[in-house]
């Protein structure tokens, strides 16, 4: 970073991510946030840093508050991995009860409302305006999706998982017609932005899924990650949201959207049941990654058994869609 760096870089890595590694790096008088993929099995597509990268430039001045970035970084004999760099946006990321729990109900409701008008107001850009009209192919976008996934899927097979194979197809024969098109986050949720001091949300992080698309995916998604990890025994991914946390339900979070977007919400059975289905396909990633001895951190051991009750809650939404 020329003209950045003024003393002896040091860095740790920050706890709590499963997927592409992120680092604090210092000089003793600033600090950065450095971005790479994980280690050793990557999906194609997948951890893509250009594509991150381009979508915080294009997103900065914008309604959605994002890190400003420094540099991006795709030889991969500086770091082994293609890499990013950003400011360091100083607050909280809530991940767990122990730190939800200090938040009054008050703020508990206002945060999941803001998080809500955030992502509205992601939804509401349209992607010419900030240089993303070829980022992505809205046609066809669901129906990609669902390819998508299930490609991924089967790139990281190691077992059977009981009805994912099934809810792969429900989901493809189902796709609702005509969805509206936008930026889609592609992983939003609570623990992916950085709450201040002034309980305001001060960036919206990972980016690393964004696209053009159908924004109700990022909707559907953020219900699963709310309400539908709850009751799982040992679950590392989703804890200290929803209403088993004193957080609003994640109807109450769709009423909250409908009112700050025009977009028609009759269609969300489909989109949380697909959001089941990304979700599954992700910890599997992962799942596989840990039996390879291939990830960072602590946790991973119980990911492999979140897999199959996520599909099942998928199957049941999808059926009542």
């Amino acid at each position: 970073m020329p003209g950045l760096v003024t003393g002896e870089l040091t860095g740790e890595l920050v706890q709590g991510g499963r997927s592409n590694l992120t680092y604090i790096v210092g000089d003793g008088t600033r600090q950065w946030v450095v971005r790479r993929p994980p280690l050793g099995h990557v999906l194609a597509t997948a951890h893509d840093m250009g594509r991150e990268h381009r979508m915080l430039s294009a997103l900065a001045g914008t309604a959605v508050p994002v890190p400003k970035v420094e540099l991006l970084c795709q030889d991969d004999e500086v770091l082994g991995a293609p890499f990013y760099v950003m400011e360091y946006v100083p607050g909280a990321v809530y991940r767990s009860p122990e730190q939800s729990e200090a938040l009054t109900e008050q703020q508990r409701q206002e945060l999941s409302y803001q998080l809500m008008d955030v992502l509205a107001d992601l939804h509401a850009i349209d992607p010419a305006s900030v240089g993303l009209a070829e980022f992505g192919r809205p046609e066809g976008f669901l129906e990609r999706q669902v390819r998508r996934w299930t490609k991924q899927l089967k790139a990281s097979h190691s077992r059977e998982v009981e009805g994912i194979d099934a809810l792969s197809q429900q989901l493809a024969a189902s796709v609702p017609s005509g969805g509206p098109v936008g930026i889609v986050h592609g992983d939003y949720r609570l623990d992916n932005v950085i709450v201040g001091d002034d309980q305001q949300i001060k960036a919206v992080l990972d980016w690393e899924m964004a696209t053009i698309g159908d924004p109700l995916t990022d909707l559907g998604l953020l219900a699963v990650y709310w309400e539908g990890f709850s009751g799982l025994n040992n679950n590392p991914i989703a804890k200290g949201v929803g209403p088993e946390y004193g957080f609003p339900s994640a109807e109450q979070l769709f009423a909250r959207y409908a009112e700050r977007s025009p977009l028609d919400l009759s269609d969300l059975n489909w989109y949380l049941a697909f959001g089941y289905f990304k979700i599954a396909v992700i910890l599997e990633g992962i799942h596989f990654r840990f039996i390879q001895n291939q990830t960072v951190g602590e946790g991973f051991e119980h990911v492999g058994g979140l897999v199959a009750p996520l599909v099942a809650q998928g199957l049941a939404t999808l059926k009542e869609a």
